[in-house]
């Protein structure tokens, strides 16, 4: 990507598209400098298509079900989005594991927001988990996408406390605009050239963060 250029995006979606709206929202808003060059989904019916398609976002639909393996519907979802050019592709609520072998020319330009406060709660029911657990706090988490399932470098969190009565649906709905916030704030950093994946080391203004960068209630920039 060429400094002065918005950062190219390509995001991934299942389901119904929120923190892709949040990311359409703060393009239209002129507050984030990127330009949206494909939403793809493994599920036809995703909302999150048709979000991307009143914005005028070009739109990908694979089915894996019409491939031999999991690996041969990556090799296909990647290479059709590679055809788009992106600096940068965002998991924004999808739900497939995705082949280390696809991933590794795409790394350190592939992040992935995932509800928990990472590295607790990897996977599926966050939420639940984190109630279950007894904990006083939970939130959404953004990352350096590698083989290992929501294992890549942290990059910046969002913390809400658990209220008493807080039921795995309440919770989830409280901590979404959090989420929203979060995942802008961290591609507005990437498309600033500011943070980067390197060796391994999420740099932000060329220093190796020592710990994930956090966002404070009701902020919309990281600290």
């Amino acid at each position: 990507m060429s400094a002065g250029q918005p950062l190219r995006v390509a995001v991934l979606v299942s389901g119904r598209g929120s923190n892709l709206q949040a990311l359409i929202d703060a393009r239209d808003a002129g507050t984030l400098p990127i330009e949206l060059v494909l939403v793809a989904s493994d599920k036809a019916a995703a909302q999150g298509l048709r979000r991307a398609e009143a914005a005028g976002i070009a739109t990908l639909a694979l089915a894996p079900r019409s491939y031999p393996t999991r690996a041969a519907f990556d090799r296909e979802l990647f290479a059709r989005i590679a055809a788009h050019a992106p600096d940068l592709i965002v998991l924004a609520g999808f739900m497939r594991i995705l082949d280390g072998a696809v991933l590794a020319p795409w790394q350190g330009r592939i992040i992935n927001i995932h509800p928990s406060l990472l590295p607790k709660y990897p996977g599926l029911h966050t939420h639940e988990r984190a109630l279950a657990a007894g904990d006083a706090e939970h939130g959404s988490s953004v990352h350096f996408v590698t083989a290992e399932l929501d294992g890549g470098p942290l990059i910046a969190q969002a913390r809400i406390a658990i209220e008493s009565g807080d039921t795995p649906d309440a919770l989830a709905q409280r901590l979404l605009p959090h989420e929203h916030r979060l995942l802008v704030a961290c591609i507005d950093l990437i498309a600033r050239r500011r943070l980067a994946l390197r060796e391994g080391r999420v740099m932000l203004d060329g220093q190796a963060l020592p710990h994930p960068l956090q966002l404070a209630a009701g902020a919309t920039r990281l600290a």
